[in-house]
């Protein structure tokens, strides 16, 4: 049983082609069939706004993403399994780095101010902390913390060195906008709806191929694939047939 368990482990450690290596947002890579979230990091969603130096809005969820793949390149990456993703368990958690590096993907992630510490592990506080001083990334401008974006609370505490309290109206606005942009390729709708609360969701989500999809012309949330949405905490319409989307 232990030979097995061994084995096990150094198969999930086993690096994969760069070829094969898929980035889908700066958290989360896809290695064959296999996806990880970088254990110990949260970034921005694809479709989360922050605010720049200047307080212009960006694309920090599509910029920590780029970031990611930046740190990658064309260099093959292996990811020890670390068991299910608590919040979605089609996914895995990987400690994941780059095949001859020792310092992971995520504390790199932290380092250059695209991701924070996962609050209450602390696996890499002093990274977030040197790049909070710093104003490296993220901590440069005005953000809210990713999981205060997708719960869309906006009384929340807003980090980085461009928050001004005299101005916190105006940057809530900003950040948490009325009309939402969909980034390059994540055509998925989501609604905030008490009623998905019943099963446990937050929310709604509408494919192309769903017959709500043309009406909801406000959506709060925008998804690059099914498995976004439902890590999310959203579930599919019901009135999306069998199909839709494919």
């Amino acid at each position: 049983m232990r030979a097995l368990l061994v084995l096990s482990a150094l198969l999930f450690a086993l690096p994969a082609a760069a070829g094969d290596v898929v980035v889908r947002d700066g958290r989360t890579l896809q290695i064959g069939s296999t996806s990880y979230r970088l254990a110990g990091i949260d970034t921005p969603d694809m479709d989360q706004i922050c605010l720049n130096d200047r307080a212009d809005p960006w694309a920090c969820g599509v910029g920590a993403r780029d970031a990611l793949a930046k740190l990658i390149g064309d260099r093959a990456v292996s990811c020890r399994d670390l068991g299910p993703d608590p919040s979605y368990k089609a996914r895995r958690l990987g400690a994941c780095t780059i095949q001859g590096e020792t310092v992971s993907l995520g504390q790199q992630m932290v380092q250059q101010g695209f991701a924070i510490n996962v609050p209450g592990k602390d696996r890499f506080a002093g990274d977030e902390a040197k790049a909070r001083i710093e104003h490296s990334g993220l901590w440069r401008g005005c953000f809210a913390a990713p999981q205060s974006f997708r719960r869309w609370d906006r009384d929340a505490v807003l980090l980085g060195a461009s928050c001004r309290d005299d101005k916190r109206a105006e940057t809530v606005e900003l950040l948490f906008p009325a009309r939402t942009t969909m980034p390059p390729g994540c055509p998925i709708k989501g609604k905030f709806a008490r009623r998905a609360r019943l099963t446990g969701n937050v929310g709604v989500y509408h494919l192309q191929g769903c017959r709500s999809y043309a009406g909801n012309t406000k959506p709060d949330r925008w998804f690059c694939s099914e498995d976004d949405a439902k890590a999310a905490g959203f579930r599919r319409a019901y009135n999306c047939r069998a199909g839709a989307g494919n």
